[in-house]
């Protein structure tokens, strides 16, 4: 008996390996694969196959005798081939067929009857081709369809896709900057990836249409809002949603308050500098969070991003490319691995008094004019070290000390010293009579340390029995930069409630102009949106100047006058400097002519003090020489030449030979010595000192701005 079974099994691997196409693997029953085949041709397969994957053969054009026969074909995979178009009813006789794979071809453009016969067909991939454009009838009779894929071509349009079964559409990475309701008649469809369209706003009955609606990607478009859309009550069944890389102004709790079911979202890249406190709250059931690439400011306001992470058990997608981008103590670091301790939080102390005080919490008090402030109870921070910065408070003064009660100790209360930037927005930070220490908040803000910006209502009347609280003068504007720290050639800019009121831009833009002097001309940097403080540098000392701040890319209107800025502004007048102290590079054009005047002045009084003392030398050696030649001659007649004074000394070519060439010296536009003074072999000419040194035409230090 076993030996007539293994006949049967080897008679059947006989005949399986007989049918096999060349270059093809059969080992799998009723699938065959032919995989890099390098044919231009579909390959003769028996008509039982169910499988076929024939993709990387470099296939060039279809026809319908290719797949005659293969009626009970059911999975056809033609990608990564050479495909430019689908020929007519080339798929007629494939009735059975369910999954068609033409993905990665160089298919331009779907006709009326490409896909005509297929009507059990349930999964079509067209993804990665070069598709322009799709006939209005192509896609009628593939009422069994569950999946089209059409990414990554080159769509403008669309017809109108019918598919009462359909559960994933993918259009993402075309142009089509407008989707609507009529485009799209899937009432079942559970995935709709859009991404990189080119939308500017998301359809509200489009999403209204979806009723079972799981997974939402509209990622890289050009979304500057949270759209509407996401507020529909149709939503609450969505798991999934990304809305990275759009230019999203903020993101706020209200606008996600439909999408309770949510259990993976992705917010990369959307500049986010962090997350309120309150906003993962109507995420209960989420497990994947994406948030990399967005520049996050590591503070203490966001001490409780990495414990919620951990206490909730959500896993943080690309946590490499999530990292901090400010202050620069924490730049570059991992944000879900710092600890407590590097976010700079004040750690809180147990104060020991005499008699008990219970703990009475300080009062919020209500925004109801400009000029009133609420305070926020912070614990009081450790008795501070001997190197303990103190906190400044140029732009907000003090406001008066509250009475201290007789049960506190009053030394202890002015021991306390308040954690340098602790508050933000422009807060102050103080200590109450039981030690605690607050953050006083100007109008418009809120928050433990002042970190939320709040829309200032409508001031009421004050009732009689309101006690009003005077507070210090606030600026006219919540996000009006201001100056610090002025030398006579810098100024240090103060730009926290400028960035704090603008989380979300790219960048800032610094212009200045110097009212003080004939040119007015505005100077533009470009700042980094990390910098809180700037100093600009290279100013001229006892001037104005006039400094604005605006977001990067806004446009400038250029009718606008040129005094007046767009932004906010500050003027800041530069300290005098004493005429002893003044730097070389600030000393005016006329001290420099007059400085060379006098240097070639002396130079041209030594040269002539060299001629003189050449002349007086080269006449005493000559009346040595005549003395020795009348002792042994008798006396001669005297030169006339030498009555002059003005012979040559030949003393090194007196034999008459030529003197020997000197190097030649640059001489820098300084006057040379007489010909005979430089004939004479260097011995008897001293070169001044200065000749060395040439005038420079560009011996003025530029003064243009340091950019760091």
């Amino acid at each position: 008996m076993l030996h007539y079974l293994l006949l049967f099994f080897l008679s059947t691997g006989l005949a399986l390996s007989s049918d096999c196409p060349a270059d093809c693997s059969c080992q799998v029953q009723e699938s065959i694969f032919c995989i890099h085949r390098h044919s231009s041709t579909v390959p003769r397969v028996p008509t039982t196959t169910q499988n076929l994957y024939i993709f990387q053969n470099g296939i060039v054009t279809l026809t319908q005798d290719d797949f005659k026969g293969l009626v009970e074909l059911e999975l056809l995979d033609l990608s990564q081939n050479e495909l430019t178009e689908i020929p007519d009813d080339v798929f007629g006789m494939l009735s059975k067929l369910k999954n068609l794979d033409l993905s990665s071809n160089r298919i331009t453009h779907i006709s009326k009857h490409s896909f005509s016969g297929l009507v059990q067909l349930e999964r079509l991939y067209l993804h990665a081709n070069h598709i322009k454009s799709i006939h209005l009838e192509a896609f009628e009779g593939l009422e069994m369809l569950l999946e089209l894929k059409l990414q990554e071509n080159q769509l403008t349009s669309l017809p109108s896709l019918h598919f009462p079964n359909l559960l994933l559409l993918d259009l993402s990475y075309n142009n089509i900057p407008t989707l609507r309701a009529s485009d799209l008649e899937t009432p079942h469809l559970e995935a709709l990836k859009v991404a990189s369209l080119g939308l500017i706003s998301v359809d509200e009955d489009l999403i209204a249409s979806l009723k079972n609606l799981h997974e939402l990607d509209i990622s890289i478009n050009q979304l500057d809002e949270v759209p509407l859309a996401l507020k529909q009550d149709s939503l609450k069944g969505l798991i999934k949603l990304s809305l990275a890389a759009n230019p999203l102004g903020e993101l706020r709790v209200e606008d996600f308050q439909k999408l309770s079911g949510l259990q993976e979202l992705d917010l990369s890249g959307l500049y986010l500098q962090g997350f309120p406190q309150s906003f993962f709250q109507n995420f209960p059931r989420l497990i994947h969070l994406t948030a990399a690439e967005n520049p996050f400011n590591c503070l203490c306001p966001l001490v409780w991003f990495p414990v919620w992470l951990k206490e909730k058990g959500v896993i943080l997608g690309r946590p490499e490319e999530t990292r901090c981008h400010f202050p620069l103590v924490n730049a570059g670091k991992m944000l879900s691995a710092l600890e407590h301790n590097d976010f700079g939080c004040p750690q809180t102390t147990t104060v020991m008094t005499s008699s008990p005080i219970g703990s009475t919490p300080v009062p919020q008090m209500p925004t109801t004019s400009p000029e009133t402030t609420h305070t926020n109870a912070i614990p009081p921070p450790p008795p501070p070290s001997d190197e303990t910065i103190p906190s400044k408070t140029d732009s907000y003064p003090l406001p008066p000390e509250p009475p201290v009660s007789p049960s506190s100790t009053s030394g202890e209360y002015e021991q306390h010293i308040c954690p340098p930037n602790i508050c933000l927005n422009g807060g102050t930070c103080n200590f109450d009579p039981l030690s605690q220490l607050s953050c006083m908040c100007p109008s418009g803000t809120s928050g433990l340390y002042c970190e939320n910006v709040d829309e200032v209502p409508e001031p009421p009347k004050p009732s009689v029995t309101e006690v009003s609280v005077v507070a210090p003068p606030m600026p006219d504007k919540l996000d009006a930069i201001s100056s610090r720290q002025v030398t006579s050639t810098s100024i240090l800019l103060d730009l926290h409630r400028f960035i704090e009121t603008r989380p979300n831009i790219r960048g800032i833009r610094l212009t200045y102009r110097n009212l003080s002097g004939p040119d007015r001309r505005p100077m533009i940097l470009s700042v980094p949106a990390s910098y809180p403080e700037y100093t600009l540098r290279g100013l001229r000392p006892n001037c104005t100047y006039s400094v604005c701040a605006s977001p990067l890319g806004e446009r400038i209107n250029s009718r606008v006058n040129s005094s007046v800025e767009i932004g906010s502004c500050t003027e800041a007048r530069t300290e005098g400097v004493p005429l002893t102290s003044i730097d070389p590079w600030e000393e005016p054009e006329i001290s420099m002519t007059y400085t060379l005047i006098s240097a070639l002045s002396a130079l041209a009084l030594v040269l002539g003090l060299a001629v003189v003392a050449g002349t007086i030398i080269c006449l005493r050696k000559r009346r040595q020489a005549n003395a020795g030649m009348e002792v042994e001659l008798g006396p001669a007649d005297p030169d006339p030449m030498e009555l002059e004074g003005i012979k040559a000394c030949l003393e090194n070519g007196g034999n008459g030979t030529l003197p020997l060439k000197q190097p030649e010296i640059e001489r820098c536009n300084t006057p040379q010595p007489p010909p005979f003074l430089q004939q004479n072999g260097g011995f008897d000419y001293e070169a001044p000192l200065m000749q060395g040194r040439c005038p420079s035409n560009n011996n003025l230090a530029s003064l243009k701005p340091s950019y760091f």
